[in-house]
């Protein structure tokens, strides 16, 4: 049986206030073996031979998205790969000014996944929830909206950028929050905060009020 517990998070539509969230706790990690043994159970596949199908379905994985190419498996999901820059090297310029970024100076660093629906649907059918005991801490910033959001100014008034993990250090807020706080602002007039990028390369940078 998993467990849940309510998170609760600033309303960033309502400056003093908070909102609870469902969040599921989890405990431990089921890992190559154990994932095997519990797929051949009643089956005359051995695990030895489903893990090593595992390990074969993960190389091929790699290899079609190292083509390019994004790779659906019914019933799970479909995987894609994403770049990022590497240790050391500098950003381009959105002007294109400076210097110009060669495929030596970018990684493969990261793999999206979205879940097939069908996956989604059969996860809640077999989970059975209770509610913990336990509670999560909670992310309230000391500051107002309108105070992160000078803090912000600052720190750009000094910097080229500033990430969502960053902006969360800054104001005492969560990731989730800082980055749904992020938008907002990028998405508001005058507010002299800009964004920068796409997806996990995404940066938040000063703009002209």
């Amino acid at each position: 049986m998993a467990e849940y517990t309510m998170q609760e998070v600033e309303d960033l539509n309502n400056a003093g206030k908070t909102l609870l969230y469902p969040r599921m706790i989890i405990e431990g990690k089921c890992g190559s073996d154990e994932l095997a043994k519990a797929m051949t159970r009643g089956t005359f596949i051995s695990s030895g031979e489903a893990k090593a199908m595992l390990c074969l379905l993960g190389r091929e994985i790699a290899k079609q998205m190292a083509l390019g190419r994004s790779v659906k498996i019914d019933g799970v999901g479909l995987f894609s790969p994403s770049l990022g820059i590497k240790k050391g090297k500098e950003r381009e310029n959105a002007d294109g000014s400076g210097t110009r970024r060669n495929a030596s100076s970018i990684m493969v660093n990261g793999v999206h996944f979205r879940p097939d629906k069908e996956l989604l649907v059969e996860t809640d059918r077999r989970c059975n929830l209770s509610r913990a005991k336990t509670k999560f801490a909670r992310h309230r910033s000391r500051y107002t909206p309108e105070q992160r959001l000078d803090l912000a100014r600052q720190l750009l008034a000094g910097q080229p950028f500033i990430t969502v993990k960053g902006y969360a250090l800054l104001t005492g807020l969560s990731q989730t929050t800082a980055g749904r706080e992020l938008r907002r602002w990028a998405e508001t007039p005058g507010s002299g905060i800009g964004k920068d990028g796409f997806g996990t390369h995404r940066v938040y940078v000063a703009k002209e009020q």
